[in-house]
């Protein structure tokens, strides 16, 4: 069976991301990002309006700070009374789970794409994108606030009634009632 390059870059494989079906998502992603970080604060109504033809799932009272940055948005599921502050970037080349009620400071980055560590498996020869990329999903559960600047790598889940500290560089699972901080971010204690 032949799969379409938006079914392997979700299903974890190597896919190419010039591919025409990415590439629309791509520009459909970003128009409706530059509606969004431009519209006035107070127009609640429209700002909905654009999370939900932006976003894979928006939950009821969830907020997002502009400017806000992803790749196609559609991978992106956000659970209710949850709060994305301002200038984050959540490259969605795979599924992106938020919870409900979760703290998002700014400048928080979360990734699924990745790519091969050595030069000749990363680089490509031929049509399509120069580059192996794969992607990995992000969970994150229930009732977690992530510190400002922290980076989320692919794969990692992280477990609800988590607190994850300002700076953190989050690449492996962080378990559930925990506060964990640091390059790379680590259990510190439970809470």
């Amino acid at each position: 069976m032949d799969y379409t390059e938006k079914e392997k870059m979700l299903a974890g494989k190597n896919y190419d991301t010039r591919d025409p079906e990415l590439i629309a998502m791509y520009h459909k992603a970003r128009k409706l990002m530059q509606i969004y970080n431009n519209l006035d604060s107070t127009d609640a109504k429209r700002k909905e309006e654009v999370l939900t033809k932006l976003l894979g799932d928006f939950g009821e009272k969830a907020w997002i700070e502009p400017p806000f940055l992803c790749d196609y948005g559609e991978n992106i599921f956000i659970g209710e009374k949850t709060l994305i502050n301002t200038n984050c970037m959540f490259i969605d080349n795979n599924i992106i789970t938020i919870g409900k009620n979760v703290l998002i400071a700014p400048y928080v980055q979360i990734y699924t794409a990745k790519h091969p560590l050595r030069a000749e498996d990363r680089i490509r020869e031929g049509a399509g994108a120069p580059y192996n990329t794969s992607a990995s999903p992000v969970t994150i559960g229930d009732h977690v606030w992530i510190g400002g600047n922290s980076i989320i790598l692919p794969g990692v889940t992280i477990g609800e009634n988590t607190t994850i500290g300002a700076g953190s560089v989050v690449t492996k699972d962080i378990p559930a009632n925990t506060l964990a901080f640091g390059n790379p971010c680590k259990v510190i204690k439970e809470i």
